[in-house]
């Protein structure tokens, strides 16, 4: 599975993780260090080998990682049928390649390839946010996803973030705030990578973002759930994720 941007000669490629080599590891632990202060290399490997695939955006030969992406399916005992969460982990792009989208693609195809190979209405993404920016993809790309500004999340929403969470992250997760508290050795944004500046607060899924998780800046995640289906994705998803949606939701 490729992206390609022609003027970076970058490509965003799906690997298993068993295909990174130590080379490509110790970038892609280098690169998280630049961005997240308290990088623990332990915690970094025993995360990735937990993990099923990795994105990875990189030049063509391999040689220089801009940025990347962890990925996994966690299968949940739910209201008594098997749901299946695609989680995705340690995310970074380098500050150079913002905006570009290449990483975004790679995981739409991801995404729209287990659509098709799971029962309807049994598979969802499971997001964990440490900033505003992660959280900011599910209003962009999901028509419904929860937690969510404007409505109470339903209560078979809230206990199926309950479920997936307890089952990734048992105690750490909090189900009174819907976050996942950090480790005694665990990680957070480095100041400057992602503020919440006035400004931003201005858009009500920042500032939503905010009130929910205030603790953000001390590396709490804020646990978030949308239905992974076509119909799911709105039209802004089109372009980027390279998702053709049904032609009845093109009209917004």
């Amino acid at each position: 599975m490729f992206s390609r941007d022609a003027a970076m000669k970058l490509s965003a490629e799906l690997v298993s993780v068993e295909e990174v080599k130590p080379a490509q590891r110790r970038v892609m632990f280098a690169l998280m260090e630049q961005y997240y202060a308290g990088m623990k290399r332990a915690s970094f490997e025993a995360d990735l080998d937990e993990k099923r695939w990795v994105i990875l955006l990189a030049d063509r030969d391999r040689q220089r990682i801009h940025g990347f992406s962890t990925q996994m399916i966690l299968d949940v005992e739910f209201d008594g049928r098997t749901i299946h969460a695609l989680f995705s982990g340690d995310t970074i792009v380098e500050r150079s390649c913002w905006g570009q989208g290449l990483l975004a693609q790679a995981w739409g195809r991801l995404a729209l390839g287990l659509i098709e190979k799971y029962p309807v209405g049994s598979l969802y993404w499971f997001l964990i946010s440490k900033g505003y920016k992660t959280y900011r993809y599910l209003p962009v790309f999901f028509r419904e996803f929860y937690p969510r500004f404007e409505m109470t999340t339903p209560p078979w929403a809230a206990a199926l973030i309950d479920a997936v969470a307890e089952r990734k992250f048992s105690l750490l997760y909090d189900p009174d705030c819907g976050v996942i508290r950090p480790q005694p050795d665990g990680c957070r944004l480095r100041n400057g990578v992602a503020e919440i500046t006035a400004q931003r607060l201005r858009d009500p899924h920042i500032r939503f973002f905010a009130q929910r998780n205030p603790r953000h800046g001390d590396g709490e995640e804020l646990c978030c759930i949308a239905p992974l289906t076509r119909e799911n994705f709105t039209p802004a998803a089109a372009r980027p994720l390279r998702v053709a949606t049904p032609a009845w939701s093109t009209a917004g």
